[in-house]
């Protein structure tokens, strides 16, 4: 295991995995057992972070056309609710006979998911069942977000290109623990039903504190102003600078990572003599500041349905539409709402103008700020009044 360490408040920090990797690891330990005939003990996968891991293969069980093991999930030093669980894979040619005491073979979702025709993803027993729209995974499928979908699909074809098979597999993931394990999880209230997501974007687990993540910001920050940059771009994370690079075409290498603590941000570039900050970030997470929210992590608030819900009825929406938008789980499902009634326009308009308040009254004026929201269904959504000419300074940079 080649995951490595953190510094985090003066102490090394294990990384750990994500349940999408082991899920990964599993389906390409599996496949290759199945196609080379031999055991393996142990497998190596490259995760999106560029990170090499070299995990140990458990509970391994072949038979006539299959082939099921398990990786064990490992959260470094941040462990939570599913550390130490066991993320089987089994592999299988079609119409192979699995022994029917072999529970990982009873698929408890509704579809097959597949982002190529010759690999078939199922989810297993304690693999959550979506049950409710609005997640990147489609309603009645498996809770096996896109990213480890991904690894999982590469790791199959590699191994397939490698042995010669040109024939479809399945791909079974399971949790025998998932089920226990979901009601401690957010799963509930995001409509996942009978077991855990299998989760990650970057492959591995971070082992980060707040007040670790606050000073790698102020860190980043100062950096950015021995180098003479005056003016921020900042993202919560992943999806804000993979959207900024990938759809926006913007260099993305002097940015900042906010994580959630945009009020810590902004006092601090108020500190620093900072110039301009312009954030480009997920609907989800910039929408909470227009509520005056500056801590954007779910466990301290969440206002984004109550906001739009509201906005909405102040121009004209019903109170039944208020409240389909206020259920909704995702803005991505809020925003479809919103589009639906033609609505869309004019509750942004609203959401973007307080965002643009709140910054302010927390810099004091003391510089210009700006935001734009995107959504990865819907594209950019909306953005502040300073936001077009500060990104005209990004691009102007490069």
């Amino acid at each position: 295991m080649e995951q490595g360490f953190v510094v985090s408040q003066g102490k090394l920090m294990r990384r750990g995995y994500t349940t999408g990797s082991c899920a990964a690891a599993a389906s390409k330990a599996a496949a290759v057992m199945l196609l080379s005939g031999e055991e393996t003990d142990t497998i190596i996968i490259d995760t999106p972070k560029g990170i090499t891991l070299s995990l140990d293969v458990l509970d391994i069980l072949r038979g006539p056309g299959f082939a099921r093991c398990a990786i064990r999930k490992d959260s470094g030093d941040d462990p939570d609710d599913t550390n130490g669980t066991l993320i089987y894979a089994t592999v299988s040619v079609m119409n192979a006979k699995i022994p029917k005491e072999e529970p990982v073979m009873q698929p408890q979702t509704a579809s097959v998911e597949q982002l190529d025709e010759r690999v078939e993803i199922w989810g297993g027993i304690g693999v959550g069942k979506v049950t409710k729209p609005g997640l990147s995974c489609k309603v009645g499928g498996p809770a096996i977000n896109p990213v480890p979908r991904k690894m999982i699909t590469q790791e199959i074809l590699a191994a397939m290109q490698h042995y010669g098979f040109d024939r479809t597999l399945r791909v079974v993931i399971s949790v025998p623990d998932g089920s226990a394990i979901a009601p401690k999880t957010f799963n509930p209230r995001l409509g996942i039903e009978g077991g855990i997501s299998i989760l990650g974007t970057s492959g591995i687990v971070e082992p980060m504190s707040d007040r670790a993540l606050i000073d790698t910001m102020y860190t980043e920050m100062d950096s950015r102003k021995a180098n003479g940059d005056n003016n921020l771009l900042v993202f919560f994370g992943n999806y804000g600078a993979d959207f900024t690079r990938d759809e926006m075409k913007l260099d993305i290498s002097k940015a900042v990572t906010c994580s959630n603590f945009v009020g810590e941000l902004l006092d601090y570039a108020v500190l620093k003599g900072f110039e301009s900050i312009l954030i480009i970030g997920h609907s989800g997470k910039l929408i909470k500041l227009a509520q005056g929210v500056m801590n954007t992590h779910s466990k301290y608030a969440d206002c984004r349905s109550e906001f739009l819900a509201l906005q909405a009825m102040f121009h004209g929406a019903s109170t039944e539409i208020g409240k389909e938008i206020y259920q909704a789980l995702t803005t991505d499902e809020m925003t479809k709402i919103l589009k639906r009634e033609g609505l869309f326009e004019a509750v942004i308009e609203e959401a973007v103008k307080k965002i643009d308040f709140y910054m302010q009254k927390r810099v004091h004026g003391k510089l210009k700020t700006g935001a734009i929201l995107f959504s990865n269904v819907y594209g950019i959504l909306g953005e502040t009044a300073n936001a077009a000419e500060l990104l005209k300074l990004h691009r102007n940079n490069q």
